[in-house]
């Protein structure tokens, strides 16, 4: 296992795109010890074989064409009616809008690269500093990896074996509370600083009922979603399909705003996010297979297993751990590559597979907008000219405001468990 180890780190040193980091020390792994090419190909090829698996490309392209449709402006005005006139409004926005997108997009980096592109700008000619900007952007994006459908939640389901409908069940009451932290700390900072407001008095019940008007196809997505998953109407990869449908459907008849060109860019864009997201998936699982081969789910389950009879304190090294590695490597093969390792262990202590997923997928997305080289942190920094040091700076309160959620689910996990059992018994 030194060779992998070893080839591992020294390529993710030099910057090599995360897939080539996994799959070529994969490869070398299997080379050093022997291990014929044909199983390396067969375990690749098989990655693929998923009919759950399915469910990813449609959710991605019903995205896609959702941001096309004019949903998304759609949503951030009626977040800036909720939200407007509060210490901060345009900070508070983008934490409501995240709350709404979460529902259409399933990504957090798609998440905020979208809402650094379309209220950056106006955030920080209204005086928001950059870091506090570019943090309270990436972070927003946590919110997204919990909200139905969330494509971690479904690659999590798929990789474990977990109910993807108890799954999306039980990341709604944690989204929504995730949402009250967060702009919990957005007041905080913002009463401190003096943030503007949007407008003086909040919004009456008029514009509130028009809003949700305006908004009651995207609003009814994700409901329509769980129901047809839990009634049996459609499995999670068929609902994926009908999400397609249903993204063509408004685009084209209710608001008539996807033409032809649109069309194509969103096949052009849904192709790249595929290829990336299919070329992790098919390394990671030779990865996977080779840490199966080396004995570090077991070798690793023994250690853990000695530093503490109290399944609180494993479950808190677990996700420390997750969350270290989560610094260094993208969410996707972070989700692929470790759930087969800490899933059996944590269900031995007794803990549900679906309580431990949602704790599992905030904590990993959580990593990807930490440094060194989270993905998030990145793409809001380089969006708006931030740099490092201050988006660091600026989003510990709202890391604090998360660790904390943190503490509460796990304690309590009917928290967690309590929709999927209210629903599926």
């Amino acid at each position: 296992m030194i060779y992998l180890a070893l080839s591992f780190v020294i390529l993710l040193a030099i910057g090599m795109p995360i897939a080539f980091v996994v799959g070529i020390s994969s490869l070398l792994y299997f080379v050093v010890e022997n291990v014929p090419m044909q199983i390396v190909v067969q375990r690749m090829v098989s990655s693929t074989q998923s009919f759950a698996l399915l469910a990813v490309p449609f959710f991605v392209l019903a995205g896609n064409l959702m941001n096309e449709t004019g949903i998304t402006n759609r949503l951030i005005k009626f977040s800036t009616v909720l939200t407007g006139h509060m210490r901060g409004g345009l900070a508070q926005v983008s934490v409501v809008l995240s709350t709404l997108m979460g529902g259409i997009s399933g990504s957090a980096v798609a998440d905020a690269a979208m809402e650094s592109r379309i209220l950056g700008p106006d955030m920080n000619k209204r005086g928001f500093s950059k870091g506090f900007t570019a943090a309270i952007l990436a972070m927003g994006g946590l919110i997204t990896s919990t909200i139905p459908p969330s494509i971690g939640l479904i690659l999590y389901g798929v990789t474990g074996e977990v109910s993807i409908g108890r799954l999306f069940l039980a990341g709604i009451v944690p989204g929504v509370l995730m949402t009250g932290f967060l702009m919990v700390a957005v007041a905080i900072i913002s009463n401190k600083r003096k943030y503007s407001r949007e407008f003086e008095k909040p919004a009456s019940f008029t514009d509130v009922l028009k809003g949700i008007v305006e908004n009651i196809w995207a609003l009814l997505f994700p409901v329509i979603l769980i129901v047809g998953i839990r009634f049996g109407v459609f499995t999670p990869s068929e609902a994926g399909a009908f999400a397609v449908v249903y993204s063509l459907v408004i685009g084209i008849f209710v608001y008539k705003e996807l033409t032809i060109a649109k069309f194509i860019d969103v096949l052009k864009k849904t192709s790249v996010d595929l290829a990336v997201i299919m070329i992790i998936i098919i390394c990671s699982n030779v990865f996977g297979y080779a840490l199966v081969t080396g004995r570090v789910p077991q070798t690793l389950a023994g250690v853990i297993s000695t530093v503490s009879s109290n399944p609180y304190i494993v479950l808190l090294v677990i996700l420390l751990f997750v969350f270290m590695v989560g610094m260094f490597m993208e969410a996707t093969a972070n989700v692929l590559i470790l759930t087969p390792i800490f899933l059996p262990i944590v269900l031995g202590l007794g803990f549900d597979p679906v309580h431990f997923g949602i704790l599992f997928m905030i904590i990993v997305t959580m990593g990807g907008m930490t440094p060194p080289v989270g993905v998030a942190m990145y793409t809001t920094c380089s969006i708006l000219g931030c740099s490092i040091g201050e988006y660091t700076r600026e989003s510990i309160i709202f890391i604090v405001a998360v660790v904390l959620l943190l503490i509460i689910l796990a304690i309590f996990p009917q928290i967690v468990l309590f929709l999927p059992n209210l629903v599926y018994g």
